[in-house]
């Protein structure tokens, strides 16, 4: 009789630890707060150590608060019990964000390999190849998503983005184009018109940026890219134009500020250009007395058109 009721003392425990874990992870799911959610997860994870969803949860919670380490962990442990493919994918997003694209290669890889419908992967695979510079693997497998998924633009972007990385230019712009296609939106019309930017092509980039813009009059670095386009074109009253239409919406936009110095500075208008270039230089360099060009490593100027810059830079120093 004794031993009997020993029993049913214990299962009424077992019985009331897991229903106090079932409410403490109901109680996490309803609140907004991050760390609340997490404390409740382990309190959970005290009282039923072997709750793999309450591991899972947790890593997602962490995960959104930015403890990518602390969330590999919590994936790490449902992976070293019972893997699957939904956590082999969330470790690999963790990883990612770690930089650690290695790793997250082969969480994804694991995956898909685990569920072949799972593309989200699939993709996330390609974006992993692609930050290793794997970039032939990355073309085949953002072309097998494209085959999955024919309508998914942005599997048609980072295909063009490994086309590029390889210098394949012809077929970058084959698929920035059928993006165009199957999108039609401003931002399709931009993503292409940077591009042809990059490859130097400005008057066709220019005819993209002025479809983005009829589609979206708030696509403010379509304004940018299009004045850029209109400067290096020899167009430069339009240039001025567009510059200070892109600084309407943002005065601090020290791209569109260099733009539109140095478009006075080809218009002969050195007062101007030096008051746009002296406000440029108080955004990057607020500190200090920008002389070298080192401050402006972050610009697009900088960045993609680094000869011509310097060169203009050298002058407009000398104002």
């Amino acid at each position: 009789m004794k031993k009997t009721l020993l029993t049913l003392i214990c299962i009424s425990l077992t019985l009331s630890c897991f229903s106090q874990a079932g409410r403490l992870i109901r109680e996490a799911s309803r609140t907004t707060n991050l760390e609340e959610r997490i404390k409740l997860y382990s309190e959970a994870i005290a009282l039923e150590p072997d709750n793999l969803d309450a591991y899972f949860l947790r890593g997602l919670a962490k995960n959104d608060l930015g403890d990518f380490h602390g969330a590999i962990i919590d994936y790490s442990k449902i992976i070293l019990s019972k893997p699957d493919p939904d956590t082999y994918f969330n470790r690999g997003n963790s990883r990612y964000a770690l930089n650690d694209y290695f790793g997250a290669e082969q969480d994804y890889e694991k995956a898909f390999e685990m569920d072949s419908n799972f593309i989200d992967a699939l993709y996330s695979l390609g974006c992993a190849q692609y930050e290793l510079e794997k970039y032939e693997e990355a073309i085949k497998t953002f072309s097998k998503v494209i085959r999955a998924i024919p309508l998914d633009t942005e599997a048609y972007y980072r295909r063009a983005d490994s086309f590029k990385a390889l210098k394949n230019y012809p077929a970058a712009l084959n698929d920035y184009s059928l993006a165009v296609k199957i999108d039609q939106t401003s931002l399709a019309y931009y993503n292409r018109g940077v591009f042809l930017m990059s490859i130097n092509y400005y008057k066709d980039a220019l005819s993209d940026f002025k479809v983005a813009l009829r589609r979206d009059k708030t696509n403010t670095l379509a304004y940018f890219f299009k004045g850029t386009a209109n400067l290096l074109l020899g167009e430069h009253m339009t240039a001025l134009e567009d510059y200070n239409t892109a600084i309407t919406f943002d005065s601090k936009d020290f791209d569109a500020l260099i733009g539109l110095s140095i478009t006075y500075y080809k218009l002969n208008d050195y007062e101007q250009a030096e008051l746009f270039f002296e406000k440029a230089k108080t955004i990057l360099a607020p500190n200090q007395t920008a002389t070298e060009i080192t401050p402006f490593e972050d610009t697009y100027w900088y960045t993609n058109q680094y000869y011509y810059f310097k060169q203009m830079f050298e002058k407009l120093n000398k104002l």
